[in-house]
């Protein structure tokens, strides 16, 4: 009877692990389908999300390197700003033969230079994708420079006023509004950079900041029509107007257009 009931017992304990065993397969089989389910579900989404996310980085690039290929107008900014420093140091020799070396005039031409020098400066810059900021800084001295100019321009008409010379006076009076006119569209061409603006409002800013050059050199040839120095400068401060407008129109794209046939060929 012992041994009856010893078998009876170890059977229904083998019994009872055999379903436990089938138990934990089955919550185990659950689990793993639940699993695979949830990747499957979230694959999809994951990889939708990063596709969105790749495709956003891609458009602000693309308009990024679209709004900053400054690299047309590279040159003759380059170009320009060279010919007005030389047009500045010319002005400063000029003062020298008016008897008027260091003083607000003078003082004028020193910024004209350092302006040009900036312009250069931007230029260079603008061969280079990653120096936006480079340009934007060079283009803001340029422009502060030129509006110390006109405060030193103010200075020579009272410094002209007391030595009496009253044409003098009224030639230097003419240069203060069309580099007061340089300076600001100077400045409004870096803002416009800054703030992300069209390659067509940059370019339009260009060339009315040559148009305003253009001005200041009829009023500087004037100064002593005697003086070489001042038919130089008021030269290169042309050829440096013409340079700052063939940077907007290379920005907007404008070509120029070639002669065609023999129509260069002076009859």
């Amino acid at each position: 009877m012992r041994s009856f009931l010893l078998r009876r017992i170890v059977q229904l304990s083998c019994c009872c692990i055999l379903q436990l065993v089938g138990v934990v397969t089955l919550v185990q089989s659950f689990v793993l389908q639940h699993n695979n389910h949830a990747s499957i579900i979230t694959q999809p989404h994951q990889y939708q999300q990063t596709k969105r996310l790749v495709n956003r980085s891609s458009q602000q690039s693309s308009l990024s390197s679209k709004l900053y290929s400054l690299k047309p107008a590279a040159i003759p900014l380059m170009d320009s700003g060279k010919a007005l420093a030389r047009s500045g140091e010319l002005l400063i020799d000029l003062t020298s033969s008016l008897d008027l070396y260091g003083g607000g005039l003078s003082a004028a031409g020193a910024n004209i230079r350092n302006c040009g020098d900036c312009l250069a400066q931007a230029g260079a810059s603008c061969r280079m994708k990653t120096a936006t900021e480079l340009v934007i800084d060079e283009l803001r001295e340029g422009s502060d420079c030129l509006r110390e100019g006109t405060d030193k321009l103010l200075r020579a008409v009272e410094e002209g006023k007391v030595d009496g010379n009253t044409p003098l006076v009224d030639k230097i009076t003419k240069m203060i509004v069309p580099m007061k006119q340089a300076s600001l569209w100077l400045e409004e061409a870096g803002a416009a950079i800054l703030q992300k603006e069209s390659l067509d409002v940059i370019a339009g800013h260009f060339i009315s900041t040559g148009e305003a050059l253009l001005l200041l050199s009829m009023t500087v040839e004037v100064l002593d029509e005697s003086s070489n120095d001042g038919k130089v400068s008021a030269q290169r401060m042309v050829y440096a107007s013409e340079q700052m407008i063939l940077a907007g129109n290379e920005l907007k794209g404008e070509k120029k257009e070639k002669r065609r046939g023999k129509s260069w060929i002076k009859g």
